[in-house]
């Protein structure tokens, strides 16, 4: 059940995320995509950084949309590139 939970807050962060960065979202599996990669950046983000996120879903949607749109981001960039 963990894991279905681990989805749901993906789904949530990438869509999220897109529309923080104002990007027109990816579809349902590429919100997926980039909200379960920003839950494993933010994770580590927030680990680096010492900071200490409370517990829950809110602050889990929260760790991981601030690791999508990190990745967005780094994705643009090195689009442009």
């Amino acid at each position: 059940m963990d894991f279905v939970w681990f989805l749901l807050v993906g789904l949530a962060a990438g869509w999220l995320a897109a529309r923080i960065v104002k990007g027109g979202g990816y579809g349902v599996f590429g919100d997926l995509v980039v909200g379960v990669l920003g839950a494993l950046i933010g994770g580590y983000l927030f680990k680096v950084f010492g900071v200490h996120a409370a517990k829950g879903l809110p602050a889990n949607i929260l760790v991981a949309t601030i690791g999508a749109i990190v990745l967005i981001l780094a994705l643009r960039l090195f689009k442009r590139a």
